[in-house]
């Protein structure tokens, strides 16, 4: 339970940000100031480190003992005007005196010896601080290792004030070791004030109930990782891969960084295709990524976006695959553009790049007729008309990263699920091949490492009351999936926080409830290959669904 603070007092510097209330630092947004020769404190601002209300608005202001009205300036205390240099607006900013404050509070002011720190030493209303009370319960107080504990909050606000802010100590949803452990929570209202921090005690004896990985089986969320330290010894599943259309996928990956406005990429099609995009801003100064199609044909025609995903502008490289395949995954309304003959088009163009940034675009589009479609960087002054890109160079590859277009770009794939645990491995060159293509702009042979891009359709017979999950085997992972399992369609964000890395530490995708699951998978740019998804036999949860319970009185 919280304990009560006698007082409350405020440290601050002459024309400095920095603070104390209590000892803790705090900073201000509106420093303490000598105006005409006195020492003047922001109001409102000072009044809630105090933990004290100002009322009223700009016209008629309250304080305890202190009522001003700071357009004119006049102030009284107990009624008795006081110098209008005890009142200054800075901007809309209302100061007023450190002594004339002190006084209205009954508080004790001091200086220090150069008069530029100040001290203010007040009692709260009613003499304490409405501080917020923390509270929780847990179902019982002793458990088996592996055994669920399920947490009851009901903290509260004396002021009815909003809980902005709680912070747990030694709160885990299960506990493995046999042990007594000790859990803490500690709450902070809208006012800035927080309570003291609210134990309760934990006993871990008996029998072990679950493992962690048969816990995780039950009770992880999908985007939870989990430890599993026989994933690769899992044997692999037979996969039957399905004739899919032979969409083609155009992938504009080097360089990755171009330096200065060129063309990226260029080639021609009609019909549907895939159009991937992976590039940072290497120019000085702020630049767009541009993909402008051209009408090749003599009659109008069409280009319609069916799916688009984006993330620009972002420095942090695993960001940029995993919201775009979220974004993807969210897109539905299809959106065109009807060409002339001879006409160009940007048909996608970036947020603005400031050097150093990048961008990840995968875009679905159809054409009813032949276009040339032309992926390019461009600083932000120049327009992506025909004009600017035949003037503009082919930028040479930078060795490292793939481009080019590539025929397959879904991927269908069946499997029946048997023996389990068991995995299917994606993205290894072997078990499943990369895409071979030609790069359009030089007429070389490309390989796909990786295969960014690719749909995976995936369709997963036998599912019902299993457990699917994925492991990456080539490093960093964050990712999306979107599964359907009978009339749910969701898409799931992989891992729900930052990033996984390593094939031991799967993270959980879906339980299903039905018998046939569809997954729909893209390999995320800028995340490591190959992963392999997981298939466990799962066991049913107990009845107690939440960990948390929280009552808001």
């Amino acid at each position: 339970m919280a304990g009560a603070v006698s007082s409350v007092q405020f440290q601050a510097v002459i024309d400095q940000g920095a603070a104390y209330r209590n000892g803790e630092a705090l900073t201000l947004l509106n420093p303490p100031r000598v105006i005409k020769g006195r020492t003047l404190l922001p109001l409102r601002e000072v009044a809630a480190v105090l933990g004290q209300s100002v009322l009223g608005d700009g016209t008629q202001m309250l304080l305890g003992r202190l009522s001003l009205d700071p357009r004119k300036p006049l102030a009284y205390l107990d009624g008795t005007p006081q110098a209008a240099e005890s009142v200054a607006l800075v901007g809309s900013v209302v100061y007023v005196s450190a002594r004339l404050l002190a006084d209205a509070l009954n508080a004790n002011l001091s200086f220090s010896d150069d008069g530029r720190t100040l001290t203010l030493t007040a009692l709260p209303p009613g003499g304490n601080p409405l501080v917020p009370q923390a509270r929780f319960s847990t179902d019982k107080s002793t458990y088996a290792p592996g055994e669920r504990v399920v947490y009851t909050e009901y903290a509260f606000d004396p002021d009815g004030s909003d809980l902005t802010s709680r912070k747990w100590t030694g709160r885990q949803e299960v506990f493995f070791q046999p042990g007594t452990y000790t859990v803490s929570l500690q709450v902070g209202n809208a006012r800035g004030l927080f309570s003291q921090p609210y134990s309760r005690t934990i006993t871990v004896t008996g029998a072990p109930i679950d493992s962690p990985l048969s816990y995780a089986l039950k009770y992880a969320t999908p985007g939870d990782t989990f430890a599993d330290s026989n994933v690769l010894s899992y044997p692999a599943l037979n996969a039957q891969q399905v004739q899919a259309p032979s969409l083609p996928l155009l992938f504009s990956d080097s360089p990755e960084t171009p330096a200065s406005s060129g063309i990226l990429y260029q080639d021609s099609l009609a019909g549907q295709a895939r159009l991937l995009a992976y590039h940072v801003n290497g120019l000085s100064g702020p630049a767009r990524l541009y993909v402008v199609a051209r009408n090749l044909e003599t009659r109008p025609v069409e280009v319609r976006t069916d799916r688009l995903g984006e993330t620009a502008p972002t420095r942090i490289e695993g960001l940029l695959g995993q919201v775009t395949l979220l974004d993807y995954f969210a897109s539905s309304a299809s959106q065109s553009v009807t060409i002339q003959p001879g006409q160009s088009v940007a048909v996608y163009a970036s947020p603005t790049l400031s050097p150093g940034t990048g961008v990840n675009m995968m875009q679905d589009l159809t054409a009813s007729g032949q276009v040339e479609l032309t992926f390019a960087m461009l600083e932000d002054s120049l327009p992506p008309s025909a004009q600017v890109l035949q003037q503009l160079p082919f930028m040479q590859p930078d060795g490292r990263h793939q481009r080019g277009t590539f025929a397959g770009a879904i991927r269908t794939i069946r499997v029946t699920l048997g023996q389990l645990p068991a995995r299917l491995v994606i993205g290894d060159g072997l078990v499943d091949p990369a895409l071979t293509g030609t790069d359009a702009l030089t007429g070389q042979p490309q390989r796909l490492i990786g295969n960014y891009g690719v749909l995976y359709d995936i369709q997963v017979q036998g599912a019902a009351g299993t457990a699917v999950a994925l492991s990456p085997r080539g490093g960093l992972y964050r990712g999306a999936m979107s599964i359907e399992d009978g009339p749910v369609t969701q898409a799931i964000k992989l891992p729900k926080v930052g990033a996984t890395a390593t094939a031991d530490s799967p993270t959980l995708l879906w339980r299903p409830a039905s018998n046939l699951l569809n997954i729909d998978f893209v390999p995320a740019s800028g995340s490591n290959l190959p992963i392999s998804l997981i298939f466990y036999k799962a066991s049913a949860p107990s009845a107690f669904g939440g960990i948390i319970k929280r009552y808001n009185p």
